[in-house]
């Protein structure tokens, strides 16, 4: 029997890409393809590309190239939101082979395997459908288990909502949930597996179930998941303020199992902008459930999501948000500066702001996520925190980095035994966007 085929895989943008990329590959092996680096030589390359901004096609140019260069031989898959979008465009790239989009991602190993045997025509290599006419979820098996301690799992693709700024319905199409059965199938395995955390992904999380027959909810999922017994936690990937229904509050502030860890995008903390952005929610309806939240769970895990330099941002409206951010509870903050995308409608708004304008807010609004960072770290200092042992940073030191449910990277001292186990740290310090802990002994206090 010859060797296996080789495959090499690269990944951009979201947690979601990254599931993605973790089921193709589970396909690929399961037809005899064995998994390298992609720093080394395959027969295959696949690049997941994404198209949130200029800056990410810019990196998907940039790693298409590269992949052409450590692996010239090789059948060049480009597949995700940039060729779903833009297929002509990438297509025309040197060395690339085969693009496909994201309504054809399962049928990706079929597509590989033709065009490995030259049994492709020309013609047939781009495989882009119209994802807008995408209505049901593809039931894709549960992601292979590569070591890491944390499991993600995808319940959820698609955007219902059409936010002026924002690519990623064309790139995604219209909300679609995963069967709770499937899903509830799924998260089993993987617990028994040997995952004592859950990672719950989509594109539009919170509308989870609502295009399902018999409709259902994220929080009646959530509330079903967390009976599975050895799952140590459900963290919920981003949501919007909106979502939270008293439902969905209820569980996710009394739930044990529910990690004390919520991102939800803020965008801006002007009701003006916000409205020109087409966001569903106003700044006031924001604060309201981001104190609410925080009142529930002490020392709660709290991101955002914020755009500096939106067309039409009037100093006024930039200070309101500043104000905003300073004034909640963060633990930390993801900060993009306005990228025009070709096809959205914040392209067509007056009011284009100046690249330096957009850069100094975004340095702006970045100080402030790094206090605000900072600050919730120091403040676990003394705390005994539980964490899940996520790897071994030197295993001749005996380094570990454990995750802690508010979403704190610990490192501590251990045997690498202890990784994708659930491990108990006394945090003594903060370094960086890390804190440093001690092991604890059993029975030992919260501080």
């Amino acid at each position: 029997m010859g060797a296996a085929r080789t495959v090499s895989f690269a990944t951009l943008g979201c947690r979601l890409n990254q599931v993605d990329t973790q089921q193709i590959q589970t396909l690929l092996e399961a037809r005899g393809f064995r998994t390298v680096n992609f720093d080394e030589p395959a027969d295959v390359v696949v690049v997941n590309t994404c198209t949130v901004t200029a800056r990410a096609e810019l990196s998907d140019r940039q790693t298409i190239r590269r992949a052409a260069r450590v692996s010239p031989r090789a059948t060049l898959v480009v597949t995700g939101c940039w060729a779903q979008t833009s297929p002509g465009e990438v297509a025309g790239l040197a060395g690339v082979d085969l693009v496909v989009g994201n309504g054809d991602k399962h049928r990706l190993p079929e597509l590989v395997e033709r065009a490995v045997a030259d049994r492709i025509q020309v013609a047939d290599r781009v495989q882009v459908s119209d994802i807008a006419r995408a209505r049901t979820l593809e039931v894709a098996p549960t992601a292979r288990l590569n070591g890491r301690s944390r499991a993600f799992l995808k319940v959820q693709d698609g955007c219902q909502h059409r936010c002026a700024f924002c690519i990623v319905p064309r790139a995604r199409g219209a909300s679609r949930s995963l069967d709770p059965k499937v899903v509830l199938d799924q998260a089993r395995l993987l617990v028994e597996a040997g995952h004592p955390e859950l990672v719950l992904t989509g594109v539009d999380l919170g509308h989870y179930g609502a295009d399902l027959v018999p409709r259902t909810t994220l929080a009646a999922l959530v509330r079903s998941l967390a009976e599975i017994p050895g799952l140590r936690w459900v963290r919920l990937s981003s949501l919007l303020p909106a979502y939270f229904t008293p439902e969905l509050h209820e569980i996710v502030t009394t739930s044990p199992v529910v990690a004390p860890h919520f991102h939800i995008p803020l965008q801006s903390g002007s009701d003006r902008v916000l409205r020109a952005m087409r966001r569903p929610y106003s700044a006031r309806m924001y604060r309201a459930l981001v104190e609410r939240l925080a009142d529930a769970r002490p020392r709660l895990g709290l991101g955002a999501d914020v755009i500096a330099g939106f067309p039409g941002e009037s100093d006024d409206d930039f200070a309101e948000t500043v104000a905003c951010v300073r004034e909640l509870p963060f633990s930390y903050l993801h900060v993009f500066p306005y990228s025009a995308r070709k096809g959205t409608e914040a392209t067509r708004l007056e009011g284009q702001l100046d690249s330096r304008t957009i850069t100094r807010r975004s340095r702006v609004l970045r100080e402030i996520g790094r206090a605000k960072r900072d600050e919730f770290r120091r403040e676990l200092v003394g705390r005994v925190e539980e964490v899940l042992v996520l790897e071994s940073l030197e295993r001749a030191t005996g380094r570990l980095v454990g995750l802690t449910g508010n979403y704190v990277e610990v490192v501590f001292s251990g045997a690498p035994s202890l990784v994708r186990t659930l491990a108990t740290v006394r945090v003594t310090a903060v370094q960086g966007d890390r804190a440093l802990g001690e092991l604890e002994a059993p029975g030992a206090d919260d501080g």
